[in-house]
C-alpha cells in the first residue's frame, strides 16, 4: 500500500520557519517529480514547491519564491519543505504529493499520490 505521510506543521509566528517533511512507502518515487500544494479554508488547492526526479530541477509558486525552499533525498525516499518568513496567508493545510510520470509539476491533476496533510498555522 502506497503511503505519504506529512509531519512538521504547527502552528507560528508570522516571520517564523517551519519544516515540513515526507515519508513515502509502498514503493520508491525516485522517477516522480514530487510536490507540495495547500489548501487554506474555503479556497481551492494550490501548487507550492516541486522537484524533478532526480532534483536538478524546482518549481515554486510566485508567492513562495524566496522563502520556501524544496528538497528530497531519494535514499530515503522523502521530500521536505523549509518555510521561512511565513507569512499569515501561509495559514493552510500542507500536502505532499507525488506525481504521474511526465506531467506537468504545477498541476494537482499531474500527481497520483497525495498525503493526509499537515496544518500550518501563522499567527500574527
Amino acid at each position: 500500500q502506497v503511503q505519504l505521510v506529512e509531519s512538521g506543521g504547527g502552528l507560528v509566528q508570522a516571520g517564523g520557519s517551519l519544516r515540513l517533511s515526507c515519508a513515502a512507502s509502498g514503493r520508491t518515487f525516485n522517477s516522480n517529480a514530487m510536490g507540495w500544494f495547500r489548501q487554506a479554508p474555503g479556497k481551492e488547492r494550490e501548487f507550492v514547491a516541486a522537484m524533478s526526479p532526480i532534483g536538478i530541477t524546482t518549481y515554486y509558486a510566485d508567492a513562495v519564491k524566496g522563502r520556501f525552499t524544496i528538497s528530497r533525498d531519494n535514499l530515503k525516499n522523502t521530500v521536505s519543505l523549509q518555510m521561512n518568513s511565513l507569512k499569515v496567508e501561509d495559514t493552510a493545510v500542507y500536502y505532499c504529493a507525488a506525481a504521474r510520470p511526465s506531467t506537468p509539476p504545477m498541476i494537482a491533476p499531474g500527481y497520483a499520490y497525495w498525503g493526509q496533510g499537515t496544518q500550518v498555522t501563522v499567527s500574527s
